[in-house]
């Protein structure tokens, strides 16, 4: 079962719109492959299982507060490991973060 997420809108960073004047440029996601998308202010990494029909389906391999770098165990309602959709219109290039720093609580959350 997937879980519902409101991707947030990349705006001047999306990824459709950063390939629109080069569209041979890049093809279709496929397994394995590692997206991005913004949920509720952060970064969210998505490992696609399947590619339909302009929507990627992957489980969440990572979520990054934007501010500090930290990667998160949860961020609002989701969670590492939750199954997604993403539509290619929410697929975001990743903004320069700060340095990096692994998650040590399982409730500690970020907004």
């Amino acid at each position: 079962m997937h879980k519902h997420v409101e991707w947030d809108d990349p705006g001047a960073d999306s990824v459709m719109r950063h390939f629109e004047n080069e569209p041979t440029s890049h093809s279709a996601p496929g397994p394995g492959d590692i997206l991005s998308a913004r949920h509720l202010g952060a970064i969210v990494r998505v490992k696609v299982e399947a590619y339909v029909e302009g929507t990627s389906i992957g489980e969440v391999a990572a979520i990054i507060a934007v501010n500090n770098g930290r990667r998160l165990k949860s961020h609002g309602k989701l969670a590492l490991g939750d199954t997604v959709r993403l539509p290619d219109e929410a697929r975001a290039l990743e903004p320069s973060i700060g340095q990096a720093k692994d998650d040590t609580e399982d409730n500690d959350k970020e907004r």
